[in-house]
């Protein structure tokens, strides 16, 4: 009877406090299974163990995972690990292996051991034959979680590499050839981009893509999910415009130019219109009119980057460059730009170097990355929050994960103040008691600014802290590791994606008992995240594997979220005279609908944004299946014969040798599929920056969008052969075939790869009915 009640209790507490979470029941009752199955495994040598592994993989080759499959693959892997890291996986870890295999996404706290968890999904997933790149959401975390995780593969007689940005052409091939490919999102989606630019068969580094276990799947599936990934081929500099850049750096808020209370919108006024039309050498008019249409964009997007975009939080100045911060994770986003001008205007403004622009090749969002591969796994600390987003996007459930020792961390409920000059003062108090005792703290900031003015006040009064932001990322790992230690203060931006444990007492746990006796880690919040998830990510840094700890929140009425998301704060709310801290529920209600309604605008632009890259998807692969015939075939040489009979049969005869000759004609059908396909693109970025216009003249922007797009696709493919042909016509030909320089079949000298930032700016569209709702609410 107490084990049915038992049951029902933790169905119960399933329903009601994890939305979206898969019944564990089924793998849990395999857990006994597991364990019975060690004495025997633990008699065998290691090459016994190897062998044993290799008979499940002919077993299971090219089959469903079976409940009998899962026992013997987590019990292989229990004994590999407890062999090859002298740590045996826990009940809980064998629960996430189970999940993982089953394709969901498991939630495990922090500290619970997901690498290893995932290590061991991994190995099932090669052990059944298929090809696995676990997706890690860095470099750093690629190479460092492929190295400590080789010797359990190796016991599981499965191969195991790892690509990263130093990796050769050859190093990457060699890479993707194991069974287990661990490398950043970014990466390997650049990966996938050169790919497709491939002229030879003999070029291609990527296998077919079959199982992606992700990491940090929250932050890659959701957070990340819409960042489209660039290859660019050179053109030339995208030239700012300097003197507008010299003239918008003396204009001044609320005299030359206003912005909205969201901090996404920037216009100029009479009189700052007066003033660059003036400094410009303009009539004010003009400068609105046909005779300046290419200074009027320039000023807007210099008042863009002037205005909105602030250096230490949206970006850093390092290296004579611009380098932006990910807002998710509080580090440099490295390869990451803004699209178009906005780059080159923030460059200016900034007075570096301009970078190359160049024309952009092909890209490819996060999203329609992990969407390539038939079976998807991920692992996180924070999966509930976004279950709703990872079933409509990805078709994913979440598998909740028990700790292996229950979280005895103590939230403290928020604490909320009037100002954030009242909050600030507030939050060092709590920094300076709590530090008294010996407790190490963390306490998590919102930007790299606040990280280094919150540093510097506690420098003033003797309270010394390591500082972990956008500006020292190389060092992160090891800053973090020792956050534990007995008086430690470190001061960081956002924690997701960090990878890396606090232990308490830091990596020797040399004082590990006495931070215990203390209390643990202290978690201090600067302020509320504008998802609820991030604030779980930093709480979650204390209490790991049933450690003690606690973490509070401080807040602000005008806190960024509160201003840009819910600013009509309820009248009556009374604030402490003397220390402007505010007891009144219904400002912690306030904090939590801003959180809410930034969460669900965050989902909004999620939706829209998949609207129009869903179709620009499907043509992609469309084009890429004929791409794929037309490199791996002789269906250019096939054509271009059909097309010219008497040139091909020239080139036939100048060449004398039909591998060449097929070489080369797919050399030149491919060279104008890929200009096509760049020029298509470019196209539809025209098209969606003013499809919003049709909106004003009630027609819907994506109908219209795609009754542009779907049109013009079409053509490519005739079009390609008709340019071939076109070439083959008009090409001299030599003893080597045709001088394909000579005959304009150029591709890019140089190409790069990067990500391209959301645009922070909304649409006109969006501006005008912005200005509709405000009008509206004035009458």
């Amino acid at each position: 009877m107490a084990a049915l009640i038992s049951r029902v209790g933790k169905k119960l507490r399933r329903i009601i406090q994890r939305p979206g979470s898969v019944e564990l029941t089924r793998y849990e009752a395999l857990l006994p299974a597991v364990e019975k199955l060690e004495p025997e495994l633990e008699k065998l040598s290691d090459a016994e163990l190897t062998e044993r592994a290799g008979e499940l993989r002919e077993k299971l080759k090219d089959t469903a995972f079976g409940d009998n499959h899962l026992i013997e693959i987590c019990a292989l892997g229990r004994e590999a690990a407890r062999r090859a890291l002298g740590e045996r996986a826990f009940d809980v870890q064998v629960l996430g292996t189970m999940g993982l295999l089953s394709k969901h996404v498991v939630q495990m706290e922090t500290g619970e051991g997901k690498t290893l968890a995932g290590a061991l999904a991994a190995a099932g997933y090669a052990i059944r034959g298929k090809r696995v790149h676990v997706v890690t959401v860095n470099d750093y975390l690629a190479r460092r979680d492929a190295e400590w995780m080789e010797p359990v593969y190796a016991l599981l007689g499965v191969s195991v590499g790892w690509v990263e940005p130093a990796h050769s052409r050859e190093e990457r091939r060699e890479a993707y050839a194991k069974d287990v490919t661990y490398g950043a999102v970014a990466e390997i989606g650049f990966d996938v981009l050169r790919d497709r630019l491939v002229t030879s068969v003999d070029d291609l580094v990527q296998p077919a893509p079959e199982v992606a276990i992700v990491d940090e799947a929250d932050s890659v599936l959701v957070d990340e999910a819409r960042v489209p990934l660039v290859m660019a081929g050179s053109i030339d500099h995208t030239d700012a415009d300097e003197e507008v850049a010299k003239v918008v750096r003396r204009l001044r808020l609320n005299l030359h130019y206003e912005t909205d209370s969201e901090g996404r919108n920037a216009w100029l006024t009479d009189a700052g219109a007066s003033v660059v039309a003036k400094s410009l050498g303009l009539e004010v008019d003009d400068l609105y009119g046909e005779t300046a249409s290419d200074r009027l964009p320039a000023v807007n997007v210099a008042l863009h980057a002037h205005a909105l975009l602030t250096r230490d939080v949206d970006y850093l100045v390092r290296d004579g460059k611009v380098q932006l911060i990910n807002a998710a994770r509080g580090r440099v986003a490295e390869l990451q730009r803004w699209p178009d001008g906005l780059q080159a205007a923030v460059e200016a403004k900034e007075q570096v170097t301009a970078t190359d622009r160049g024309e952009i090749l092909d890209s490819i969002t996060v999203q329609a990355l992990l969407a390539r591969y038939p079976e998807v796994a991920g692992m996180t600390g924070t999966a509930v929050a976004v279950a709703e987003q990872l079933r409509e996007f990805y078709e994913l459930e979440v598998a909740v994960i028990p700790p292996n020792t229950p979280n005895i961390r103590e939230d403290q409920e928020d604490r909320v103040f009037a100002s954030p000059s009242q909050k600030l003062r507030a939050i060092e108090e709590e920094i300076r008691t709590v530090h008294e005792t010996g407790r190490p703290i963390l306490v998590g900031t919102q930007d790299v600014a606040e990280s280094e003015e919150l540093a510097e006040k506690l420098a003033k009064v003797d309270l010394e802290c390591v500082v972990l932001n956008a500006r020292n990322d190389a060092e992160e790992a090891a800053i973090i590791a020792e956050a534990g230690k007995k008086g430690a203060v470190t001061v960081s931006t956002q924690m997701a994606g960090r990878g890396t444990d606090i232990r308490l007492g830091g990596t020797d746990g040399a004082t590990r008992d006495e931070v215990v006796e203390l209390g643990g880690l202290h978690v201090i919040g600067t302020a509320r995240y504008p998802s609820s998830r991030l604030d779980g990510q930093l709480r979650g840094r204390s209490g790991r594997q049933g450690d003690p700890g606690s973490a509070i929140f401080f807040a602000s009425l005008n806190d960024e979220l509160v201003l840009s998301n819910a600013p009509d704060v309820p009248e009556g709310i009374v604030d402490d005279e003397e220390t402007g801290e505010i007891t009144d529920n219904a400002a912690l209600r306030q904090l939590n609908h801003a959180q809410r309604v930034a969460e669900g605008v965050d989902l909004e632009i999620h939706r829209n944004t998949w609207r129009y890259t869903r179709l620009i998807e499907r043509q992609r692969r469309d084009l890429l299946v004929h791409r794929d015939k037309v490199l791996r075939t002789a269906y250019a040489a096939e054509q271009l014969e059909k097309a010219n009979p008497d040139k091909f049969s020239e080139l036939e005869a100048k060449l004398d040798d039909q591998d060449k000759l097929e070489q080369m004609c797919r050399e030149v059908l491919l060279f104008h599929v890929d200009q096509l396909w760049s020029d298509h693109l470019a196209y539809l970025t025209d098209v969606r920056e003013s499809i919003h216009l049709r909106a004003l003249a009630r027609e819907t922007p994506l109908d219209e969008f795609h009754r542009a797009a779907i049109p013009e696709f079409h053509k490519i493919i005739a079009e390609a052969d008709s340019r071939a042909a076109k070439t083959l016509e008009e090409a001299e030909l030599t003893d080597e075939g045709i001088d394909l320089g000579e005959a304009g079949v150029r591709r890019a000298n140089t190409t790069w790869t990067y990500l391209v930032h959301d645009n922070p700016f909304d649409s006109d569209f969006e501006q005008t009915i912005k200005k509709v709702r405000s009008m509206i609410k004035r009458k």
